[in-house]
């Protein structure tokens, strides 16, 4: 399947990390690319190995036009839903970016409603958008990251292993210990353990 680019100059690509998982934040990035400074090997963070995901994005870093991260956090998944959060760290990631887009383009089949700016959803896009992958190597590699520093914590729960995830592993451990302040509440394999 082919993507057709709009025609507007400067086009940052959203994506997001960490809905499924039942702990910590939703990390969402958006990046505009420099057409003078391709990247090589570009795709889907989920088909990259963690070696390729962390050399990419260090390259993403160093030669994309602008990039930035957003999240929202545990207690605003709780408040918001995990929809609503993820729209709204999409819109923080945008926000934060140096350079102003004349359009965006989001992986998945939404837009969040208080972007501001064109947008077109693309089922798929972080496999057919250049920009896309890149803001979706940027944001896994950022939440990876959060998850190796909370396994540092709380090394009992094997966070370096299942990146939050609902696991069996996971499950286990979250009956044995407990829930910690990082967990997403309003998940139902969590709120069952609330005191």
């Amino acid at each position: 399947m082919e993507f057709v680019y709009p025609s507007a100059k400067l086009i940052a690509g959203v994506d997001e990390v960490g809905r499924g998982p039942l702990i910590g934040a939703v990390v969402t990035a958006a990046v505009i690319l420099d057409p003078k400074q391709p990247i090589v090997g570009l795709a889907d963070s989920k088909k990259l190995s963690e070696k390729k995901r962390l050399q990419l994005a260090e390259e993403i870093k160093a030669k994309a036009l602008a990039w930035s991260l957003g999240r929202a956090e545990a207690s605003e998944i709780d408040q918001l839903n995990i929809l609503q959060a993820t729209m709204l760290a999409m819109c923080r990631a945008v926000q934060g970016l140096a350079i102003q887009p004349d359009f965006v383009l989001i992986d998945g089949n939404r837009i969040p409603k208080d972007l501001g700016i064109n947008a077109q959803a693309v089922v798929k896009g972080d496999s057919l958008v250049a920009e896309i992958s890149a803001a979706s190597i940027l944001a896994k590699v950022a939440r990876d990251q959060e998850m190796i520093e909370l396994h540092q914590k709380y090394p009992e729960y094997g966070f370096d292993r299942h990146k939050g995830y609902p696991t069996a592993l996971h499950l286990e451990n979250l009956a044995k210990y407990g829930i910690l302040p990082e967990h997403r509440q309003s998940f139902a394999p969590v709120k069952q353990y609330i005191k």
